[in-house]
């Protein structure tokens, strides 16, 4: 309703705005009929809003602060409360300096972003903007952590990136629900983080969501409107294929690489193997997600160049890594090598297994608990160094057996060894 003061005939006053943070109906209804209203208003009006935008800068992040929550890290399957803001420049401000191009990110540079907001604990506001001039809801933290110029929403982000399968997500991507019947209240936006176990049912997300940023392991695609949730990928990053943060030669380390790895380094690796003969070992592929493919082929280009024993394992190192990377050592022979002998199943002794020690012997106990289905105690690996994975896998393994008290401390001896590599 518009009324008009017939002491004043230029000036009308707008129906009262909905709250910034309320989600009930009656607001949700205004604030959409606000979003799809025609963009002609009052320049008076237009100034006020202005001048209200102004305010709100001057706070900057320090207004936001002064209603502080801690971020929290719970997994409770709540609803989003994500109601979010339309698009704006920093701060909000559309004449304060024009709006920042996007500058090429890296993937590291995007979760870097998002976990600064975690660590700040940034309370969820769509109407204040934080300290680096970002609005404070779902996609106004997804534009802050691409490096957007400024804030969008879950209904625009899509412009700014390409779709993509559910198999190619990388940390740094984002999952998009856009809800029809309420966008401007009922979407949501987060970012993928990475897996959290080998068979991809739950990632790491980073989000935006009441009271404050989150960081927490959610089941794909979320905990509601699972179906809904579209995965997109940045066209900014400056190195899409790569999650290691850019372009680069140097080994990333031995824990890119072994069950439950799932980075764009072995992507790469693959991809050098195959060009150096090893392309009978994947009937797919090579692809992030490692497999046994990567580890024969691996085995096979080891071997090539006259290595046994631990250094034909199968697993990448330094030296692997260099020759592979240089294009320098023997390929991969046309013809497979005859296998290595079987390792011996004698007990190598109790002195490998213990907190602190490192050795092929933890290596090959760790995969031998995954072969045989005690692998739910790893997060990455199994590898060489002696972790509380490790023991939580024996001991479960152990306790399988019938075993209790010291015979199932979680620490391998002779029977444990003969039981698990007969």
């Amino acid at each position: 309703m518009t009324l008009t003061d017939p002491l004043s005939p230029l000036i009308d006053f707008d129906e009262v705005e909905p709250a910034e943070d309320c989600i009930c109906g009656g607001c949700n209804a205004r604030r959409r009929a606000r979003l799809h209203a025609a963009p002609a208003r009052s320049v008076r009006r237009r100034a006020a809003v202005l001048m209200a935008a102004v305010g709100t800068a001057i706070a900057g992040g320090t207004a936001a602060a002064a209603d502080p929550t801690p971020g929290g890290s719970s997994s409770t399957a709540q609803p989003p409360q994500t109601p979010q803001g339309e698009v704006s420049d920093l701060y909000g401000r559309s004449f304060a300096a024009p709006r920042l191009a996007a500058q090429p990110v890296t993937r590291a540079q995007v979760i870097q972003r998002a976990q600064a907001w975690v660590d700040q604990s940034v309370p969820y506001s769509m109407g204040r903007y934080w300290s680096d001039g970002y609005r404070q809801d779902c996609s106004g933290f997804v534009s802050m952590a691409w490096g957007l110029g400024s804030s969008q929403t879950t209904w625009t982000l899509p412009n700014f990136a390409e779709r993509i399968n559910r198999d190619d997500l990388q940390p740094g991507d984002a999952l998009i629900y856009n809800n029809p019947a309420n966008p401007q209240a009922g979407s949501h936006v987060t970012i993928f983080g990475g897996w959290t176990d080998s068979s991809r049912t739950r990632y790491v997300a980073y989000e935006q969501t009441s009271p404050g940023t989150k960081k927490r392991s959610t089941p794909y695609a979320y905990w509601n409107n699972s179906g809904g949730y579209v995965p997109y990928r940045y066209t900014g990053l400056s190195s899409p294929s790569n999650d290691g943060g850019g372009p680069t030669n140097a080994f990333p380390g031995t824990d890119k690489f072994g069950p439950g790895a799932n980075n764009g380094y072995v992507t790469r690796l693959g991809q050098m193997l195959v060009q150096r003969g090893g392309s009978r070992f994947y009937t797919e592929g090579p692809d992030p997600r490692w497999g046994d493919a990567d580890r024969k082929a691996t085995q096979a280009f080891q071997l090539a160049q006259g290595w046994h024993g631990t250094e034909a394992d199968g697993y990448p190192g330094p030296d692997t890594w260099n020759l592979l990377i240089n294009n320098k050592g023997r390929n991969i022979p046309t013809t497979p090598l005859p296998p290595p002998p079987p390792p011996t199943t004698t007990f190598p002794g109790p002195q490998y297994f213990a907190p602190g020690q490192t050795n092929d012997h933890v290596r090959r106990l760790g995969e031998q608990l995954v072969r045989k289905g005690f692998g739910g105690s790893y997060t990455q690996g199994p590898g060489p160094r002696w972790t509380e994975a490790d023991r939580r896998a024996t001991q479960a393994f152990q306790l399988a057996q019938g075993w209790r008290g010291p015979e199932a401390d979680g620490y391998p001896g002779p029977d444990t060894w003969r039981a698990l590599f007969s």
